[in-house]
């Protein structure tokens, strides 16, 4: 028997790559034959990592393909042609309204993604939804398969390399460091980051700095608004990262003080986690899969007004009690992340469906 995983796209670094490739390792270790096959393939991964889809071998009845949806493309219904036994792996699809003001190609891909999603509802004999979240947004589009909760797999070992010393030198000094990681789309909100940091910079600490970290490639309109956004504020030291390496995304979280998320649509937010993983207190807005993903750890809002958020920020610098429990909250919640743990999680739920149950 055969299980293999397909995708639209395997890239470098991102998490639903990551995961792909992490599930390939854990499919691997239980002894089947599997292999990735995706429609685009990052040059910048090791050779073999993933093969095209056109090259993908004939399946038996009893072969199973894993298949990630988290966009909009024509694999959506392709995949439902295949006579095997099939998963879908949902990863979430952002809804297209966030996208409509600054990219009409961008809101067409992601209701061409929920489309597809809705399309497969009859078509898939089992489903892993990464958050609850997305597990109810399978439910709501008509699912009627069996739908369980498999977090997204987080190599962690890789957080564990050097961070940028160009970077840490440049800004480890006075100050408090703001941090948001997440590419620059109009579903995160960094607006609100922004407005936030104003209020802060403005009452609390001027010597602060708002470090946005994230690709705003296909978004440059969005950018754009973002960037007259802090002129009209007149707001110093706030930062774009845009596409970055990997050591310099590290290099933020090590000097960050804060993550402040503000995101309004969020399937699952890797971020979060890796500010856990940094040991960097969380204040997060209580919406889509984001108080899912921090399970009762951070500081949840529920009120994005920037004044509050400033004086949140200021109360995690200023409270050594509060931000040590948050901390201790955020180390207990890391542990349902660990790789070894996610991975007996999907060893079960692959042993169960396999056996019918």
């Amino acid at each position: 028997m055969k299980i293999i995983q397909i995708l639209t796209t395997i890239s470098f670094g991102d998490a639903v790559s990551n995961d792909t490739i992490a599930l390939r390792d854990a499919l691997l270790q239980m002894g089947y034959e599997t292999a990735i096959y995706a429609e685009n393939i990052d040059p910048r991964l090791p050779k073999g990592t993933a093969k095209k889809v056109k090259y993908m071998p004939p399946l038996g009845k009893d072969d199973v393909i894993l298949y990630h949806l988290s966009t909009g493309t024509e694999l959506n219904y392709k995949v439902a042609k295949y006579q095997t036994k099939k998963i879908l792996v949902y990863h979430s699809v952002t809804p297209p309204e966030f996208f409509l003001p600054y990219s009409q190609a961008a809101a067409q891909l992601c209701q061409y993604g929920l489309d597809g999603a809705k399309y497969l509802a009859d078509k898939m004999d089992y489903c892993l939804a990464d958050s609850e979240f997305n597990k109810n947004d399978l439910l709501e589009m008509g699912y009627q398969c069996p739908v369980d909760v498999l977090p997204i797999l987080i190599a962690f070992e890789d957080y564990k390399k050097a961070p940028s010393r160009k970077v840490l030198r440049k800004y480890r000094t006075e100050g408090t460091n703001i941090l948001f990681t997440g590419r620059i789309a109009p579903n995160k909100r960094q607006e609100d980051v922004i407005a936030a940091f104003y209020h802060y910079k403005k009452y609390y600490d001027p010597k602060a700095r708002l470090f946005l970290v994230g690709s705003y490639a296909g978004m440059e309109s969005y950018y754009a608004k973002l960037w007259s956004y802090v002129e009209e504020l007149g707001v110093q030291d706030v930062y774009f990262t845009g596409h970055i390496k990997f050591d310099e995304i590290l290099a933020y979280y090590h000097l960050a003080d804060v993550f402040l998320c503000t995101s309004e649509h969020e399937g699952f937010c890797v971020p979060l986690v890796e500010a856990m993983y940094f040991q960097v207190p969380v204040i997060a807005y209580d919406c889509a899969a984001i108080g899912g993903t921090l399970g009762g750890s951070g500081l949840l809002v529920s009120d994005k007004d920037p004044l509050l958020l400033a004086g949140a920020v200021n109360r995690l610098r200023t409270d050594d009690e509060l931000r040590n429990a948050i901390l201790e909250n955020q180390k207990i919640r890391l542990q349902s992340f660990e790789q070894s743990r996610v991975k007996a999680q999907f060893v079960d739920y692959l042993t169960g469906f396999l056996k019918g149950k």
